[in-house]
């Protein structure tokens, strides 16, 4: 018997995501669509992938990767595990915390969730190189 794909119902990446203590509800900090970064490769120091599951039966394997979408046989990062579903109506919140993630270049990253061996979601994360603006003066020299 084939086994039965959970679905994805969100898929966030942010600076934090903090757990209440009383209630288990996640509290997600700073939601980060894109990265700015005034050279390439750039190291981003924490970012953490939040996702919510349901509809699945049993326990199911799940690898998170995060790809280059301009070379998708690049994987940035990758990572195994297994979800336990108590019943199918549970939502299985997962949150992955990366530190010193390594953005080679600029352009659109995605990471992704797998379960059971497909291709159940992804979040499109984008990496821009920036300028920073040459700093003035001090308040000193501008005369004030």
């Amino acid at each position: 018997m084939a086994e039965i794909e959970p679905i994805l119902l969100s898929a966030i990446t942010s600076s934090r995501v903090i757990f209440d203590k009383v209630s288990g509800m996640p509290r997600i900090i700073d939601i980060v669509q894109n990265i700015d970064a005034p050279r390439y490769p750039a190291r981003h120091p924490q970012i953490v992938f939040f996702c919510e599951l349901t509809n699945g039966h049993g326990t199911t394997k799940a690898k998170i990767r995060l790809i280059d979408a301009q070379d998708e046989e690049k994987v940035i990062f990758e990572r195994e595990g297994a979800v336990k579903f108590g019943d199918v109506k549970q939502i299985v919140t997962l949150a992955m915390d990366l530190h010193g993630i390594v953005f080679p270049r600029p352009g659109e990253y995605r990471f992704q969730l797998f379960a059971g061996g497909s291709l159940v979601g992804e979040r499109r994360i984008t990496c821009r190189q920036v300028t920073i603006p040459p700093q003035t003066g001090t308040a000193e020299s501008q005369g004030n």
